[in-house]
């Protein structure tokens, strides 16, 4: 899968903004050699990254503000 749909992404996230730096996040994490959640045919971290959100197996969890 080279082409996540936006719509699959939306689904796992109420604000483009969290989507962008979750995937930005795990991304990095990628790079820094954590092993992939996902088969993915790309070696764009970039992208396995969107596919591990979209197929739910990375996400997030509000920390709140004190």
């Amino acid at each position: 899968m080279a082409y996540v749909p936006l719509e699959d992404l939306m689904k796992r996230t109420d604000s483009v903004y969290k989507l962008v730096i979750l995937a930005s996040r795990r991304a990095t994490e990628l790079n820094g050699g954590a092993p992939k959640l996902v088969e993915s045919d790309s070696k764009r971290t970039s992208t396995i990254a969107l596919e591990e959100v979209a197929q739910g197996k990375v996400g997030y969890k509000l920390s709140k503000k004190k």
